[in-house]
C-alpha cells in the first residue's frame, strides 16, 4: 500500500542503486536512471559511476536525502534525468536500446 503523500509508484522500501559519493560523501544527486530491463532506479552524483562504490539503499533513504528527486517520480522506464547542480531543473530523455 502506498504511503500517504508518497509520489513514487514504487514502495518506499524499494531497493535502489547509488554510490558512496551520495550516501557517505553527501554529494548531490545529479543523474537518475529508471532502467527498462528490471525497473531499477539509480541515483548518482554524475554519469560516470565507479561500480566499486555501488550501494543498495531504500528509495525512502534517497528521498529523505534529496526530496527534489520526487520531481522524477513518474520518470518512465528506460529514461534518464540529469542536472548540472543541486536545485537546478531536471532534463530528461529516453535511452534507446542498443542493437548489436
Amino acid at each position: 500500500m502506498a504511503k500517504v503523500g508518497w509520489l513514487f509508484k514504487d514502495s518506499h522500501d524499494t531497493r535502489v542503486t547509488t554510490t558512496t559519493d551520495v550516501i557517505i560523501k553527501r554529494m548531490p544527486i545529479l543523474f537518475v536512471s529508471h532502467d527498462s530491463d528490471d525497473g531499477m532506479w539509480q541515483f548518482h552524483s554524475g554519469e560516470d559511476v565507479n561500480m566499486d562504490d555501488a550501494m543498495l539503499v531504500s528509495l525512502k533513504e534517497i528521498v529523505d536525502y534529496d526530496a527534489t528527486v520526487t520531481k522524477l517520480a513518474n520518470l518512465p522506464l528506460g529514461w534518464i534525468a540529469w542536472r548540472d547542480r543541486l536545485h537546478a531543473s531536471w532534463s530528461m530523455k529516453e535511452i534507446l536500446p542498443v542493437n548489436l
